[in-house]
Protein backbone atom coordinates (compact mmCIF):
# COMPACT_ATOMS: atom_id res chain seq x y z
CA UNK A 1 0.00 0.00 0.00
CA UNK A 2 2.73 2.46 0.62
CA UNK A 3 4.21 1.93 -2.87
CA UNK A 4 0.98 2.40 -4.12
CA UNK A 5 0.42 5.95 -2.21
CA UNK A 6 3.83 6.78 -3.19
CA UNK A 7 3.32 6.41 -6.59
CA UNK A 8 0.08 8.27 -6.67
CA UNK A 9 1.36 11.14 -4.91
CA UNK A 10 4.14 10.86 -7.83
CA UNK A 11 2.13 11.51 -10.63
CA UNK A 12 -0.29 13.94 -8.84
CA UNK A 13 2.88 16.26 -7.72
CA UNK A 14 4.13 16.06 -11.28
CA UNK A 15 1.07 16.88 -13.14
CA UNK A 16 0.63 19.71 -11.28
CA UNK A 17 4.00 21.15 -12.26
CA UNK A 18 3.21 20.89 -16.15
CA UNK A 19 0.08 21.93 -18.23
CA UNK A 20 1.04 19.78 -20.72
CA UNK A 21 3.28 16.43 -21.34
CA UNK A 22 5.59 18.92 -24.19
CA UNK A 23 6.17 20.99 -20.57
CA UNK A 24 8.37 18.10 -19.24
CA UNK A 25 10.96 18.92 -21.78
CA UNK A 26 11.32 22.56 -20.72
CA UNK A 27 14.58 23.41 -18.77
CA UNK A 28 13.17 25.34 -15.95
CA UNK A 29 16.67 27.04 -15.61
CA UNK A 30 16.84 28.62 -18.53
CA UNK A 31 14.87 31.81 -19.72
CA UNK A 32 12.43 31.25 -22.44
CA UNK A 33 12.67 34.62 -22.92
CA UNK A 34 15.27 37.26 -22.56
CA UNK A 35 15.66 41.25 -22.62
CA UNK A 36 17.19 42.97 -25.57
CA UNK A 37 19.21 44.90 -23.58
CA UNK A 38 20.96 41.13 -22.14
CA UNK A 39 21.21 40.03 -25.58
CA UNK A 40 22.98 43.39 -26.59
CA UNK A 41 25.41 43.02 -23.79
CA UNK A 42 26.34 39.62 -24.24
CA UNK A 43 26.90 39.58 -28.12
CA UNK A 44 29.46 42.95 -27.09
CA UNK A 45 31.16 40.82 -24.64
CA UNK A 46 31.29 38.02 -27.34
CA UNK A 47 32.43 39.99 -30.10
CA UNK A 48 35.37 41.47 -27.43
CA UNK A 49 36.28 38.28 -26.27
CA UNK A 50 36.86 37.19 -29.50
CA UNK A 51 39.53 39.96 -30.74
CA UNK A 52 41.37 40.17 -27.23
CA UNK A 53 41.57 36.73 -26.33
CA UNK A 54 44.90 35.39 -26.56
CA UNK A 55 43.41 31.66 -26.65
CA UNK A 56 45.42 29.62 -29.63
CA UNK A 57 42.17 27.61 -30.79
CA UNK A 58 40.30 31.33 -31.47
CA UNK A 59 42.84 34.21 -31.87
CA UNK A 60 46.57 34.05 -33.09
CA UNK A 61 46.61 37.31 -34.46
CA UNK A 62 49.55 38.87 -31.59
CA UNK A 63 51.65 36.10 -33.35
CA UNK A 64 51.22 36.81 -36.80
CA UNK A 65 51.87 40.33 -36.20
CA UNK A 66 55.10 39.68 -33.92
CA UNK A 67 54.46 41.00 -30.47
CA UNK A 68 53.98 37.44 -28.85
CA UNK A 69 55.58 34.13 -29.23
CA UNK A 70 55.09 30.93 -27.87
CA UNK A 71 57.45 28.59 -25.60
CA UNK A 72 57.01 25.62 -27.09
CA UNK A 73 53.81 24.79 -28.85
CA UNK A 74 55.29 26.29 -32.67
CA UNK A 75 52.03 25.68 -35.00
CA UNK A 76 50.43 29.06 -34.14
CA UNK A 77 53.68 31.33 -34.51
CA UNK A 78 53.99 29.32 -37.74
CA UNK A 79 50.53 30.01 -38.98
CA UNK A 80 49.01 26.75 -38.81
CA UNK A 81 45.48 27.20 -39.35
CA UNK A 82 44.21 23.54 -39.26
CA UNK A 83 45.70 21.56 -36.83
CA UNK A 84 42.87 23.40 -34.62
CA UNK A 85 39.50 25.03 -35.17
CA UNK A 86 40.91 28.24 -35.13
CA UNK A 87 39.07 30.01 -38.56
CA UNK A 88 35.24 28.32 -37.14
CA UNK A 89 35.13 29.04 -33.36
CA UNK A 90 36.78 32.86 -35.02
CA UNK A 91 33.05 32.56 -37.69
CA UNK A 92 31.22 30.83 -35.00
CA UNK A 93 31.39 33.04 -32.54
CA UNK A 94 30.95 36.13 -34.93
CA UNK A 95 27.64 34.48 -36.80
CA UNK A 96 26.37 33.27 -33.64
CA UNK A 97 27.12 34.58 -30.76
CA UNK A 98 27.38 38.05 -32.09
CA UNK A 99 25.48 38.80 -35.24
CA UNK A 100 22.66 36.52 -33.95
CA UNK A 101 22.14 37.84 -30.79
CA UNK A 102 22.49 41.69 -31.75
CA UNK A 103 19.49 40.43 -34.83
CA UNK A 104 17.39 39.36 -32.26
CA UNK A 105 18.55 42.31 -29.95
CA UNK A 106 17.01 44.12 -32.72
CA UNK A 107 13.52 42.70 -33.24
CA UNK A 108 12.82 42.99 -29.55
CA UNK A 109 13.62 46.53 -29.58
CA UNK A 110 11.39 46.80 -32.56
CA UNK A 111 8.29 45.06 -31.10
CA UNK A 112 8.90 47.24 -28.05
CA UNK A 113 5.38 49.56 -27.05
CA UNK A 114 6.48 50.47 -24.16
CA UNK A 115 9.71 52.26 -25.31
CA UNK A 116 9.22 55.78 -26.65
CA UNK A 117 10.78 56.20 -30.52
CA UNK A 118 13.76 58.36 -29.85
CA UNK A 119 15.07 55.95 -27.04
CA UNK A 120 14.24 52.55 -29.02
CA UNK A 121 16.44 54.97 -32.04
CA UNK A 122 19.01 54.90 -30.11
CA UNK A 123 18.74 51.25 -28.95
CA UNK A 124 18.57 50.43 -32.55
CA UNK A 125 21.64 52.20 -33.63
CA UNK A 126 23.88 50.94 -30.75
CA UNK A 127 22.61 47.35 -31.86
CA UNK A 128 23.63 48.46 -35.76
CA UNK A 129 26.76 50.11 -34.78
CA UNK A 130 28.17 47.37 -33.44
CA UNK A 131 26.69 44.91 -36.01
CA UNK A 132 29.03 46.97 -38.74
CA UNK A 133 31.90 46.42 -36.29
CA UNK A 134 31.29 42.44 -36.33
CA UNK A 135 30.78 42.22 -39.95
CA UNK A 136 34.19 44.59 -40.49
CA UNK A 137 35.85 41.47 -38.45
CA UNK A 138 34.60 39.16 -40.57
CA UNK A 139 35.12 41.13 -44.06
CA UNK A 140 39.16 41.82 -42.87
CA UNK A 141 39.78 38.39 -41.59
CA UNK A 142 37.64 36.19 -44.24
CA UNK A 143 37.11 38.30 -47.38
CA UNK A 144 33.75 37.24 -49.21
CA UNK A 145 31.15 36.08 -45.95
CA UNK A 146 27.93 35.13 -46.07
CA UNK A 147 25.71 38.00 -45.62
CA UNK A 148 22.86 38.72 -47.93
CA UNK A 149 21.28 35.01 -46.83
CA UNK A 150 23.18 34.85 -43.63
CA UNK A 151 21.28 34.20 -40.30
CA UNK A 152 18.12 33.13 -41.69
CA UNK A 153 17.06 29.75 -39.91
CA UNK A 154 15.25 28.42 -43.19
CA UNK A 155 18.45 28.48 -44.84
CA UNK A 156 21.65 25.72 -43.81
CA UNK A 157 23.65 26.87 -47.04
CA UNK A 158 23.94 30.51 -47.30
CA UNK A 159 25.76 32.00 -50.65
CA UNK A 160 28.95 34.10 -49.77
CA UNK A 161 28.54 37.74 -50.70
CA UNK A 162 31.09 39.53 -52.35
CA UNK A 163 33.37 41.61 -50.17
CA UNK A 164 33.82 44.86 -51.69
CA UNK A 165 29.96 44.91 -51.89
CA UNK A 166 29.44 43.91 -48.44
CA UNK A 167 31.65 46.71 -47.32
CA UNK A 168 30.18 49.11 -49.21
CA UNK A 169 26.17 48.69 -47.31
CA UNK A 170 28.10 48.29 -43.96
CA UNK A 171 29.33 51.55 -44.77
CA UNK A 172 25.57 52.69 -45.34
CA UNK A 173 24.45 50.54 -43.01
CA UNK A 174 26.81 52.30 -40.37
CA UNK A 175 25.23 55.79 -41.64
CA UNK A 176 22.00 55.23 -40.88
CA UNK A 177 22.60 53.66 -37.63
CA UNK A 178 24.23 57.50 -36.83
CA UNK A 179 21.35 59.18 -38.07
CA UNK A 180 19.25 57.73 -35.65
CA UNK A 181 20.98 59.14 -33.03
CA UNK A 182 19.73 61.33 -30.43
CA UNK A 183 22.35 62.31 -28.10
CA UNK A 184 19.72 64.51 -25.97
CA UNK A 185 18.42 61.06 -25.11
CA UNK A 186 19.93 57.70 -23.60
CA UNK A 187 19.97 53.72 -25.05
CA UNK A 188 20.64 51.37 -23.48
CA UNK A 189 21.93 52.08 -20.33
CA UNK A 190 22.35 49.37 -18.15
CA UNK A 191 22.82 46.67 -20.83
CA UNK A 192 25.51 49.42 -22.15
CA UNK A 193 28.87 48.25 -20.82
CA UNK A 194 30.71 50.51 -22.24
CA UNK A 195 28.96 54.21 -22.58
CA UNK A 196 26.12 53.42 -19.93
CA UNK A 197 23.51 54.71 -22.70
CA UNK A 198 25.85 58.38 -23.30
CA UNK A 199 24.98 58.78 -27.00
CA UNK A 200 27.17 61.50 -27.58
CA UNK A 201 29.69 59.22 -26.87
CA UNK A 202 28.11 56.46 -29.09
CA UNK A 203 28.11 59.00 -31.81
CA UNK A 204 31.83 59.61 -31.62
CA UNK A 205 32.22 55.84 -31.39
CA UNK A 206 30.51 55.54 -34.59
CA UNK A 207 32.53 58.05 -36.27
CA UNK A 208 35.68 56.82 -35.31
CA UNK A 209 34.81 53.49 -37.08
CA UNK A 210 33.40 55.11 -40.16
CA UNK A 211 37.11 56.86 -39.77
CA UNK A 212 38.94 53.87 -39.79
CA UNK A 213 36.90 51.41 -42.08
CA UNK A 214 36.94 54.62 -44.34
CA UNK A 215 40.37 54.56 -44.37
CA UNK A 216 40.74 50.60 -44.95
CA UNK A 217 39.60 50.95 -48.09
CA UNK A 218 41.76 53.82 -49.22
CA UNK A 219 44.20 52.19 -51.72
CA UNK A 220 41.47 50.59 -53.87
CA UNK A 221 38.28 52.85 -53.50
CA UNK A 222 39.92 56.37 -53.06
CA UNK A 223 37.21 58.51 -53.48
CA UNK A 224 34.42 56.93 -51.53
CA UNK A 225 37.47 56.53 -48.67
CA UNK A 226 38.06 60.44 -48.79
CA UNK A 227 34.46 61.04 -48.45
CA UNK A 228 33.77 58.59 -45.22
CA UNK A 229 37.09 60.08 -43.99
CA UNK A 230 35.83 63.52 -44.28
CA UNK A 231 32.42 62.58 -42.91
CA UNK A 232 33.79 60.94 -40.04
CA UNK A 233 36.55 63.28 -39.12
CA UNK A 234 34.72 66.12 -37.16
CA UNK A 235 33.16 64.27 -35.05
CA UNK A 236 35.14 61.43 -33.59
CA UNK A 237 37.39 60.42 -30.27
CA UNK A 238 39.00 63.70 -29.13
CA UNK A 239 40.69 62.18 -25.87
CA UNK A 240 41.74 58.98 -24.49
CA UNK A 241 38.02 59.56 -22.01
CA UNK A 242 36.30 58.11 -25.09
CA UNK A 243 37.86 55.11 -25.95
CA UNK A 244 35.70 52.31 -26.92
CA UNK A 245 36.64 50.12 -23.80
CA UNK A 246 34.96 47.03 -22.30
CA UNK A 247 35.69 47.19 -18.57
CA UNK A 248 35.75 43.14 -17.24
CA UNK A 249 35.38 41.77 -14.06
CA UNK A 250 37.23 39.75 -11.43
CA UNK A 251 36.07 36.43 -11.45
CA UNK A 252 35.05 34.10 -14.29
CA UNK A 253 33.19 34.07 -17.33
CA UNK A 254 33.46 37.93 -16.70
CA UNK A 255 37.35 38.52 -16.60
CA UNK A 256 39.61 39.68 -19.11
CA UNK A 257 40.13 36.22 -21.52
CA UNK A 258 43.94 37.09 -21.41
CA UNK A 259 43.87 36.85 -17.53
CA UNK A 260 42.46 33.49 -18.48
CA UNK A 261 44.85 32.40 -20.41
CA UNK A 262 48.04 33.28 -18.83
CA UNK A 263 47.24 34.96 -14.70
CA UNK A 264 48.32 32.25 -12.06
CA UNK A 265 44.56 32.67 -10.68
CA UNK A 266 43.44 30.92 -13.51
CA UNK A 267 46.16 28.75 -15.18
CA UNK A 268 49.46 27.11 -14.20
CA UNK A 269 50.78 27.88 -18.35
CA UNK A 270 53.82 29.24 -19.33
CA UNK A 271 52.90 29.21 -22.81
CA UNK A 272 53.89 32.96 -24.09
CA UNK A 273 56.72 35.50 -24.31
CA UNK A 274 56.91 38.38 -25.96
CA UNK A 275 59.10 38.48 -29.12
CA UNK A 276 61.96 39.73 -30.07
CA UNK A 277 60.77 41.27 -32.85
CA UNK A 278 58.73 43.89 -31.08
CA UNK A 279 60.77 44.24 -27.60
CA UNK A 280 64.45 44.49 -29.87
CA UNK A 281 62.31 47.84 -31.80
CA UNK A 282 61.07 48.75 -28.59
CA UNK A 283 64.50 48.61 -27.10
CA UNK A 284 66.24 50.57 -29.49
CA UNK A 285 63.79 53.56 -29.03
CA UNK A 286 64.14 53.33 -24.86
CA UNK A 287 60.23 53.14 -25.70
CA UNK A 288 58.68 54.04 -22.06
CA UNK A 289 55.94 51.65 -23.16
CA UNK A 290 58.20 48.74 -22.04
CA UNK A 291 57.50 48.97 -18.74
CA UNK A 292 53.76 48.65 -18.34
CA UNK A 293 53.87 46.15 -21.91
CA UNK A 294 56.50 43.72 -20.46
CA UNK A 295 58.23 42.04 -17.50
CA UNK A 296 61.86 42.36 -16.86
CA UNK A 297 64.18 39.77 -16.81
CA UNK A 298 67.88 41.10 -14.69
CA UNK A 299 66.56 44.54 -15.09
CA UNK A 300 66.58 44.11 -19.00
CA UNK A 301 63.37 43.65 -21.57
CA UNK A 302 64.24 40.62 -23.29
CA UNK A 303 62.41 38.97 -25.91
CA UNK A 304 62.29 35.27 -26.96
CA UNK A 305 62.80 34.17 -30.38
CA UNK A 306 59.88 34.80 -32.87
CA UNK A 307 59.07 31.42 -34.08
CA UNK A 308 61.19 28.91 -32.35
CA UNK A 309 61.04 27.51 -28.83
CA UNK A 310 61.85 29.71 -25.89
CA UNK A 311 62.69 28.74 -22.11
CA UNK A 312 59.76 30.79 -19.94
CA UNK A 313 62.00 31.95 -17.09
CA UNK A 314 64.68 33.09 -19.82
CA UNK A 315 62.56 35.93 -21.67
CA UNK A 316 60.25 38.98 -21.05
CA UNK A 317 56.69 38.22 -20.60
CA UNK A 318 53.65 39.65 -20.66
CA UNK A 319 53.05 42.58 -18.24
CA UNK A 320 50.64 42.02 -14.59
CA UNK A 321 48.65 44.79 -15.55
CA UNK A 322 47.54 43.33 -19.19
CA UNK A 323 46.98 39.70 -17.27
CA UNK A 324 44.79 41.30 -14.40
CA UNK A 325 41.06 39.87 -14.83
CA UNK A 326 39.93 43.42 -14.68
CA UNK A 327 42.03 44.93 -17.40
CA UNK A 328 39.74 46.40 -20.24
CA UNK A 329 40.12 45.56 -23.62
CA UNK A 330 40.01 48.28 -26.61
CA UNK A 331 37.72 47.99 -29.55
CA UNK A 332 38.66 51.46 -30.68
CA UNK A 333 40.76 54.45 -28.83
CA UNK A 334 42.03 57.84 -29.52
CA UNK A 335 45.51 57.07 -30.05
CA UNK A 336 44.29 54.63 -33.24
CA UNK A 337 42.24 57.94 -34.52
CA UNK A 338 44.67 60.33 -34.65
CA UNK A 339 46.86 57.82 -36.62
CA UNK A 340 44.43 57.60 -39.05
CA UNK A 341 44.04 61.33 -39.29
CA UNK A 342 47.85 61.03 -39.96
CA UNK A 343 47.11 59.51 -42.49
CA UNK A 344 44.26 61.27 -43.99
CA UNK A 345 46.36 64.20 -44.00
CA UNK A 346 49.76 62.68 -46.18
CA UNK A 347 46.46 60.89 -48.43
CA UNK A 348 45.63 64.93 -49.36
CA UNK A 349 42.23 64.41 -47.66
CA UNK A 350 40.67 67.91 -46.25
CA UNK A 351 40.80 66.89 -42.47
CA UNK A 352 41.99 69.68 -40.35
CA UNK A 353 45.55 69.52 -38.43
CA UNK A 354 48.73 68.54 -40.02
CA UNK A 355 49.95 64.68 -40.30
CA UNK A 356 53.14 65.46 -37.50
CA UNK A 357 50.74 67.06 -35.08
CA UNK A 358 48.21 63.63 -35.57
CA UNK A 359 51.24 61.63 -35.20
CA UNK A 360 52.77 63.10 -32.11
CA UNK A 361 49.26 63.84 -30.62
CA UNK A 362 48.66 59.41 -31.38
CA UNK A 363 52.24 58.77 -29.35
CA UNK A 364 51.76 60.92 -26.81
CA UNK A 365 47.23 59.27 -26.42
CA UNK A 366 48.95 56.09 -26.16
CA UNK A 367 51.75 56.50 -23.56
CA UNK A 368 49.54 58.46 -21.56
CA UNK A 369 47.29 55.48 -21.73
CA UNK A 370 49.77 53.19 -20.37
CA UNK A 371 50.41 55.55 -17.32
CA UNK A 372 53.91 57.12 -19.18
CA UNK A 373 54.54 60.40 -18.20
CA UNK A 374 54.23 64.03 -20.66
CA UNK A 375 58.01 64.27 -19.95
CA UNK A 376 58.42 60.69 -21.07
CA UNK A 377 56.30 61.71 -24.42
CA UNK A 378 58.64 65.06 -25.01
CA UNK A 379 61.44 62.42 -24.55
CA UNK A 380 60.49 59.83 -27.17
CA UNK A 381 59.36 62.08 -29.88
CA UNK A 382 62.55 64.12 -29.54
CA UNK A 383 64.76 61.27 -31.02
CA UNK A 384 65.96 61.01 -34.55
CA UNK A 385 64.22 57.60 -34.84
CA UNK A 386 60.49 58.58 -33.83
CA UNK A 387 60.63 62.56 -34.93
CA UNK A 388 58.32 62.63 -37.74
CA UNK A 389 60.43 64.90 -39.81
CA UNK A 390 63.27 62.82 -38.97
CA UNK A 391 62.30 59.12 -38.82
CA UNK A 392 63.09 56.64 -41.82
CA UNK A 393 61.12 55.64 -44.58
CA UNK A 394 57.98 57.13 -45.87
CA UNK A 395 54.19 57.74 -44.41
CA UNK A 396 53.31 54.42 -44.34
CA UNK A 397 56.80 53.80 -42.68
CA UNK A 398 56.54 56.48 -39.87
CA UNK A 399 53.05 55.54 -38.89
CA UNK A 400 53.01 52.23 -39.62
CA UNK A 401 55.88 51.27 -37.28
CA UNK A 402 54.61 53.41 -34.68
CA UNK A 403 50.78 52.04 -34.82
CA UNK A 404 52.31 48.85 -34.49
CA UNK A 405 54.14 49.73 -31.28
CA UNK A 406 51.29 51.37 -30.24
CA UNK A 407 48.33 48.19 -30.68
CA UNK A 408 49.97 45.95 -28.48
CA UNK A 409 47.60 43.79 -26.73
CA UNK A 410 45.47 44.59 -29.89
CA UNK A 411 46.29 42.00 -32.31
CA UNK A 412 43.80 41.83 -34.43
CA UNK A 413 43.61 45.26 -35.15
CA UNK A 414 47.41 45.71 -35.33
CA UNK A 415 47.23 43.07 -37.79
CA UNK A 416 44.91 44.55 -39.88
CA UNK A 417 46.99 47.87 -40.00
CA UNK A 418 49.93 45.81 -40.79
CA UNK A 419 48.48 44.34 -43.82
CA UNK A 420 47.44 47.87 -44.78
CA UNK A 421 50.19 49.94 -44.59
CA UNK A 422 53.01 47.06 -45.24
CA UNK A 423 55.01 48.57 -41.99
CA UNK A 424 57.19 47.71 -39.73
CA UNK A 425 58.61 45.31 -42.62
CA UNK A 426 57.80 41.94 -40.61
CA UNK A 427 59.46 38.78 -41.65
CA UNK A 428 58.49 34.86 -41.03
CA UNK A 429 60.27 32.63 -39.46
CA UNK A 430 63.14 31.08 -41.69
CA UNK A 431 62.84 26.88 -40.53
CA UNK A 432 65.26 25.11 -42.20
CA UNK A 433 64.42 22.28 -43.61
CA UNK A 434 60.61 23.53 -44.51
CA UNK A 435 59.34 25.61 -47.53
CA UNK A 436 59.25 29.25 -47.14
CA UNK A 437 56.46 30.26 -44.54
CA UNK A 438 54.15 33.55 -44.85
CA UNK A 439 52.79 35.97 -42.70
CA UNK A 440 49.40 35.50 -43.54
CA UNK A 441 47.16 37.97 -45.33
CA UNK A 442 43.54 36.48 -43.97
CA UNK A 443 42.15 33.48 -42.27
CA UNK A 444 40.61 30.65 -44.36
CA UNK A 445 37.11 29.57 -44.63
CA UNK A 446 36.15 27.48 -41.26
CA UNK A 447 36.22 23.03 -41.88
CA UNK A 448 32.72 22.69 -41.34
CA UNK A 449 31.87 25.18 -43.96
CA UNK A 450 34.02 23.15 -46.67
CA UNK A 451 31.51 19.98 -45.77
CA UNK A 452 28.93 21.59 -44.90
CA UNK A 453 28.42 24.43 -47.45
CA UNK A 454 31.01 22.96 -49.53
CA UNK A 455 29.80 24.23 -53.03
CA UNK A 456 29.21 28.26 -51.89
CA UNK A 457 32.39 27.91 -49.75
CA UNK A 458 34.23 26.62 -53.14
CA UNK A 459 32.71 29.60 -55.32
CA UNK A 460 34.32 31.78 -52.50
CA UNK A 461 37.52 30.15 -52.63
CA UNK A 462 37.49 30.63 -56.72
CA UNK A 463 36.48 34.41 -56.56
CA UNK A 464 38.68 35.66 -54.07
CA UNK A 465 42.11 33.65 -55.67
CA UNK A 466 42.14 30.53 -53.73
CA UNK A 467 40.83 29.94 -50.05
CA UNK A 468 45.25 30.36 -48.57
CA UNK A 469 46.27 32.56 -45.85
CA UNK A 470 48.20 33.80 -48.39
CA UNK A 471 45.72 35.03 -50.43
CA UNK A 472 45.61 39.17 -50.30
CA UNK A 473 41.94 40.34 -49.49
CA UNK A 474 40.61 43.09 -52.26
CA UNK A 475 41.54 46.11 -50.58
CA UNK A 476 45.09 44.33 -49.47
CA UNK A 477 47.32 46.16 -52.51
CA UNK A 478 50.45 43.13 -53.24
Amino acid sequence: MKKIFISIFSMILMASCVDNLEDYNVDQKSAEEVPPATLFTGAVKELTDVVTTPDVNVNNFRFYVQHWTTTQYLDEPRYNMTTRLIPQNIWQALYRDVLADLGESKRLVEADEFTSDVVKGNQIAQIEIMEVYAWSVLLNTFGDVPYSEALNAENSLPSYDDAETVYSQILTSLDAALNRIDPDEIGFDEGDIIYEGDMDMWEKFGNSLKLKLGMVIADVNPSLAQSTVEAAATNVFTDNMYNGAFPYLSAPPNNNPVSEEINPLFTSRQDYVVANTLVDAMNELNDPRRTFYFTQVDGEFIGGIYGFSNSYSDFSTINPTVTDPTFEALLLDYSEVRFLLAEAVERGYNVAGTAEEHYNEAIAASIAYWGGTEEQTNTYLAQPQVNYSSASGDWRDKIGNQKWIALYNRGYDAWLEWRRLDAPDLQPPAIEGTSDLVIPKRVIYPINEQTLNGTNRSAAGDAIGGDSSDTYLWWDIE
